[in-house]
């Protein structure tokens, strides 16, 4: 049985064993779990299903969070990315889709909390991007998906995943070194350049506060999705060129746990600290619950 105490150890059993990450955490979750890897392999799948749903309704213009603060700005990145941008239509399509699960999840539609809800749209924005642009199969995809959730349960045991524990990096910086790590597998890359890659994404994304807006789901959580798609994205893109973190990811996790035991509460969920405090944040705060100007 594996312990998902290290990304380290899971990327060297992995190695030895000669399989990729997802082979290895599906085997050892059908075991520990006492059913079929089939069984498993559908949860999964069911799971991409449902991303890929959200990224459909939320791409439509009429989605509006229930406070009337965001919405419709995947509608926009969508047609935008039609004309290719400055970074290309394939980086702009992964950004509308990363927009249309947060702005959904802020609507109260159905996402996969990958790992929260709050960073609900960046598995989606990098691995149904994959899948959708055909540079990958769907099985390959689904099994992405099992590289990423292992991240997130050492993640989970060695730091944490709650920006009320841990700030946004321990939410969209733990998601994004799961897509990292799930897009290092989709390409071809090894177990240990997998690590690498989750490893430059922590480390991107370290200090990162959590600072919500009225204390909703929605600014700046929905923009800080997509800067998580694009970090997963070029973390990927350098462990697959060979360039590796001078810092091994354990010690990068351990890292992001104390950077988020070191910040104060103000920072963490509470929204009395960051752009909750600005004087805009204020005012939205006051409009959406109805307080004296």
């Amino acid at each position: 049985m594996l312990e998902y105490q290290s990304i380290s150890a899971l990327c060297a059993a992995a190695e030895e064993a000669g399989v990729s990450l997802s082979e290895l955490v599906l085997r050892d979750q059908a075991e520990e779990m006492e059913l079929p890897a089939e069984v498993l392999y559908q949860r999964m799948r069911e799971n991409l299903q449902v991303m890929r749903q959200a990224i459909q309704a939320g791409s439509m213009p009429e989605t509006r969070s229930l406070s009337g603060l965001t919405g419709g700005d995947a509608f926009k990145m969508k047609r935008y990315a039609q004309e290719g941008g400055i970074i290309g239509g394939f980086m702009n399509r992964s950004i509308a889709r990363a927009l249309a699960v947060s702005e959904y999840n802020a609507a109260m539609g159905k996402v996969v909390a990958s790992p929260t809800a709050g960073s609900c749209g960046i598995l989606p924005g990098t691995v149904v991007s994959m899948l959708e642009e055909e540079k990958c199969t769907e099985e390959a995809a689904v099994m992405a998906l099992f590289t990423a959730g292992a991240v997130g349960m050492v993640i989970a045991q060695q730091a944490s995943i709650a920006g009320a524990q841990g700030g946004c990096q321990a939410e969209c910086g733990s998601a994004s070194a799961m897509a990292a790590a799930a897009l290092v597998e989709l390409c071809g890359g090894t177990p240990t350049q997998a690590g690498h890659a989750c490893a430059m994404a922590i480390k991107n994304q370290l200090g990162l506060v959590c600072d919500p807006v009225a204390g909703l789901v929605e600014i700046p959580c929905i923009k800080r999705n997509v800067s998580g798609v694009s970090i997963a994205f070029t973390a990927a893109e350098m462990a697959l060129a060979g360039i590796e973190s001078k810092i091994p990811v354990d010690e990068c996790i351990q890292a992001m746990k104390s950077v988020g035991d070191s910040m104060c509460s103000a920072l963490k969920e509470t929204a009395l600290g960051g752009l909750a405090m600005t004087p805009t944040g204020i005012q939205y705060a006051k409009r959406i619950y109805n307080t004296a100007q």
